[in-house]
């Protein structure tokens, strides 16, 4: 159900989304674009800080959309606008943006140097890009250990690499020097995903996202035992805070360049 893979999602990233959300440092006048928006809580959060600015959030998920405008709806935020596109395409106003964040969406496009230029034409001289995206795969547990324990032996796809395609700081800079931003920095976040506050509500989350449904439809007639090493492993994973995963994100920083 997508309503609650949107809450879901919220709440694994909770501990990643304060460290993001404080170094937005949105404006109260700041016109900003969400990328990658889904159900629209760092959107959210941004309009309630720009008060006397605006925030537009861009998805390709229809049905993350529409949860994303009820809630903003419930909230009687006013000052945002969703629209469901791929940024990559998306035809925005040109120097119209003085902040460009993202949560984990902009790792996904099929041609980075083409979606960057394009974002980066809709933001102003100077402005402000802040995106958070995953490190390398070596370095999140949660994508190592957990593919492990459904294929042991088998080695990821090229698919699979995909969330962590800007993960190297110095090929992501070059990208984004060459679709004119400066200043490109990129800060550390080191917290663990949640998955659930017990064993039980990890696995049900999990055999519903699609990076573990694919290799479970591919283990065939071992796909009892396949969920046995799951229920297994989320098994020693669980703290007094609920089953967590190790991850290491990055925070990338960039101006807009001028002229």
């Amino acid at each position: 159900m997508v309503l609650n893979c949107a809450d879901f999602y919220d709440a694994e990233l909770q501990r990643h989304n304060e460290v993001f959300r404080a170094a937005l440092k949105v404006g109260t006048r700041d016109r900003v674009l969400d990328i990658g928006c889904g159900a629209g809580q760092t959107t959210r959060e941004a309009a309630r800080v720009a008060v006397e600015g605006s925030v537009l959030g861009v998805d390709v998920s229809a049905q993350m959309l529409e949860i994303a405008r009820r809630r903003s709806a419930e909230e009687g935020l006013r000052n945002i606008v969703f629209e469901q596109g791929d940024a990559q395409l998306q035809v925005f106003s040109r120097a119209s943006f003085d902040l460009c964040i993202s949560r984990f969406g902009v790792m996904f496009f099929a041609d980075p140097a083409a979606a960057f230029a394009n974002i980066g034409q809709a933001m102003r001289p100077g402005a402000r890009l802040v995106w958070m995206v995953w490190q390398s795969q070596s370095r999140n547990e949660w994508a190592t250990v957990i593919q492990q324990a459904l294929a042991p032996g088998i080695a990821l796809s090229a698919d699979a690499a995909t969330p962590f395609s800007l993960g190297d700081p110095a090929a992501t800079t070059d990208v984004l020097n060459a679709s004119g931003f400066a200043s490109v920095d990129f800060a550390e976040v080191h917290e663990p995903v949640f998955y659930g506050p017990d064993v039980d509500a990890a696995y049900e989350a999990l055999i519903g996202l699609q990076f573990i449904k694919d290799p479970l439809a591919r283990a065939g007639a071992a796909v009892d035992a396949a969920r046995q090493r799951l229920r297994d492993l989320l098994e020693t994973h669980l703290t007094a805070d609920g089953v967590l995963f190790d991850s290491r994100a990055w925070i990338i920083t960039a101006h807009r360049a001028n002229g």
